[in-house]
C-alpha cells in the first residue's frame, strides 16, 4: 500500500483529550470521502483505543502521553494508538467481551475497535505499553489525496 498522507498527535493522558482525539482523526479521515456512519465508526473506534490507553494503560495517571497516528492509503484509513503503560498480560484475554480490569467498566472497548475495524491488532508489551493498529477500508471510492 502506497502511504498517501500521514499525520501523528501527540497528547496528556487527561480524558478530555479523547474527544479531541476523536474530532481530530476524523476530520483527518474525511479526506476519504467517508460516509457518516464510518465517521461515527471512527469516532467511535478512536475514542474507545485512547480511553482504553488512559484508563488501563496510565491507571487515570494525568501526566503522560498518548500517541495517535493516522496514515490515508488509497484502500482506507490506518489508525494508531500507542501508550508507554503498564501493557497488557494476556492479550487474548483482554479482548473477551465483558472483560475489564475496572469491574466499574462494561469491557466492550476491544469489541467496539474489533467491529468498526476491517483488521486490528494489539501489541503489548507488561511494563512498556500498548499499539493498538486499526485499519478500516473505506468504501470502493479510495483516496482523493493524491500522491505527490
Amino acid at each position: 500500500m502506497k502511504l498517501l498522507n500521514s499525520c501523528s498527535i501527540e497528547f496528556t493522558s487527561i480524558p478530555e483529550n479523547v474527544g479531541f482525539a476523536r474530532v481530530a482523526i476524523a476530520a483527518f479521515a474525511s479526506q476519504l470521502e467517508c460516509t457518516l456512519p464510518e465517521l461515527e465508526e471512527i469516532k467511535v473506534a478512536v475514542s474507545e483505543a485512547v480511553g482504553n490507553s488512559i484508563l488501563h494503560g496510565y491507571r487515570n495517571q494525568q501526566d503522560k502521553k498518548v500517541l495517535v497516528t493516522a496514515n490515508i492509503y488509497k484502500e482506507g484509513l490506518e489508525i494508531q494508538v500507542s501508550d508507554e503503560g503498564v501493557g497488557i498480560a494476556d492479550i487474548n484475554l483482554a479482548m473477551q467481551p465483558a472483560y475489564s480490569t475496572d469491574p466499574e467498566r462494561m469491557g466492550l472497548g476491544f469489541v467496539f475497535m474489533q467491529s468498526f475495524s476491517d483488521r486490528m491488532q494489539v501489541d503489548s508489551t507488561p511494563g512498556k505499553g500498548t499499539t493498538v493498529t486499526m485499519f478500516k477500508q473505506i468504501g470502493m471510492r479510495g483516496a482523493r489525496v493524491r500522491a505527490n
